[in-house]
């Protein structure tokens, strides 16, 4: 079956809905889940959010993970982030592939991303196509199945050249992950312990 072309728009959208979440802070916010002891920063790290190609170059979205300490109960907190478990992209990616090889074959879906500038290699594709996790809603744009979080992200963005940034409660609210549980804790190791405040 031959592939059918991805219109611009198509691409423009699904680019402007993932290029908004660039840099976003992920936090914990001010009080432990699970003593209700004041927070305050521990470290930080960026994680890649997506992949993109624009104009022949290669563009990594990431967004920015912060845990927290619990000055209290001495836990280590991380915060609620747009990640299913056991992915290293983000939720709307996973989405989109899961969408597209629901009803064609992961290598075919493979190539599809590829034409709309998203790079995800055709195992990971088949990876995340086979995960169990709930039906991922999607409308039909220009003949194909995409995710409504890439839609909602797109739209809350707004779809100018240079897209609004999103803020943490937006992205999460899209990918479904608010109504998660409280984000893990851990407690801290003896050599942390000395050291609460510690930033990367």
């Amino acid at each position: 079956m031959r592939l059918r072309q991805v219109p611009a728009m198509l691409v423009n959208i699904i680019h402007t809905a993932l290029v908004a979440c660039e840099d976003v802070r992920f936090h914990a916010g001010t009080a432990c889940p699970f003593c209700g002891g004041r927070l305050s920063g521990y470290d930080e790290r960026r994680k890649r959010f997506a992949v993109l190609v624009e104009d022949e170059n290669r563009v990594v979205v990431n967004v920015v993970v912060c845990r927290s300490y619990c000055r209290v109960c001495e836990r280590i907190i991380d915060p609620p982030q747009p990640f299913y478990p056991g992915t290293r992209i983000g939720a709307p990616v996973v989405d989109l592939c899961r969408t597209l090889s629901s009803n064609i074959p992961f290598t075919r879906a493979s190539v599809y991303l590829e034409r709309m500038g998203v790079i995800v290699d055709r195992w990971s594709v088949r990876h995340y196509s086979g995960l169990a996790l709930p039906v991922i809603p999607s409308v039909d744009v220009f003949g194909m199945k995409i995710p409504v979080s890439i839609i909602s992200l797109s739209t809350f963005a707004g779809t100018s050249a240079e897209p609004a940034s999103l803020d943490m409660e937006e992205i999460l609210m899209v990918c479904n992950i608010a109504r998660s549980p409280p984000p893990a804790g851990f407690p801290a190791r003896d050599g942390e312990r000395k050291d609460p405040a510690r930033r990367p």
